[in-house]
């Protein structure tokens, strides 16, 4: 009678209280796997190489150094490269913000002329490209090569993100908010820049960081498109670095020199990483109140 009692007063039976249990042990084990590989870079990239091949590094560092740290900084490349990754970031977002807003907004208007076939135009694009050739000699002709514009245009405007966005001002900017503006005089980009703007804080935070994320890990483009040490991103010279820390041993003859810059090449390896995901850690909790909002409204229709 007492247990009856229990559950008409929390509302829960014991299999909900059950369910609730293996749930939440089954979610905090999916978090472990997922943080821990983090945390296993963060504690490898201050620990003797030694002691992470031979698997002593599991949940402390062991012997700790920071050689792959200093060997990286001291490297006057690295700061170029973070001043080109920034600008590279910063002015690739504004763009592909500023035009999957405004293509979103667009598409999710009914009275648009062509709206249908414009859709079909800009979904095909996801499925089909001109290939890296035709691109590449695309990019040449119009003056681009060595150019950071290169880097910034070329996938600056995701059409994914613009479907994200055409449905979040579907269900989220009613068509009556617009027909009460017309009523007082507000045109079409009146509406937009005063009333949708403001509205869309959460999906424009969510587009920022998407296409902050992608720039800021890109390499591709600058790799094809770049040539210039001084308008490498950071990626690049992180590449570089990793790769001449691990080609340098071929000019030792020394053993012991070359046992030595092994280990140094190790933990450089788990440095880069460190270095190259800080900015985007860093981003991320100042955005996140908009982020899970912006996402479920935005996918609410597809």
């Amino acid at each position: 009678m007492e247990g009856t009692v229990k559950t008409i007063k929390t509302g829960k039976t014991r299999f909900d209280t059950g369910f609730d249990i293996v749930s939440t042990i089954l979610l905090v084990l999916c978090l472990l796997v997922v943080l821990y590989p983090m945390y296993f870079v963060v504690i490898a990239s201050v620990s003797d190489a030694t002691s992470i091949s031979t698997g002593k590094v599991i949940l402390l560092p062991k012997n700790i150094s920071f050689v792959g740290y200093r060997r990286i900084f001291q490297d006057s490349r690295i700061w170029t490269g973070y001043l080109n990754s920034i600008w590279y970031t910063f002015a690739s977002t504004l763009i592909g913000v500023v035009t999957t807003v405004m293509a979103g907004y667009s598409f999710s208007r009914r009275d648009l002329v062509g709206r249908r076939a414009l859709q079909l135009i800009y979904l095909f694009t996801m499925y089909f490209s001109g290939g890296l050739i035709p691109t590449f000699l695309v990019v040449k002709q119009v003056g681009f090569m060595n150019s950071p514009w290169a880097v910034i245009l070329m996938g600056s405007v995701s059409v994914y993100n613009i479907i994200i966005a055409r449905s979040f001002f579907e269900s989220s900017i009613p068509s009556e908010l617009f027909e009460a503006a017309s009523i007082d005089g507000c045109g079409n980009f009146r509406f937009f820049v005063s009333v949708v703007v403001p509205l869309s804080k959460a999906i424009i935070a969510v587009l920022a960081l998407y296409y902050a994320v992608a720039q800021w890990n890109g390499y591709f483009n600058a790799l094809i498109y770049l040539n210039k040490a001084t308008t490498y991103p950071l990626q690049l010279f992180l590449r570089e670095i990793l790769i001449s820390s691990q080609l340098v041993q071929a000019d030792i003859a020394d053993v012991d020199a070359i046992q030595e810059m092994q280990r140094i090449a190790a933990t450089v390896k788990y440095g880069v990483i460190i270095v190259g995901s800080v900015p985007m850690l860093v981003l991320y909790p100042f955005i996140q109140k908009y982020f899970v909002k912006g996402v479920m409204i935005g996918a609410v229709k597809g």
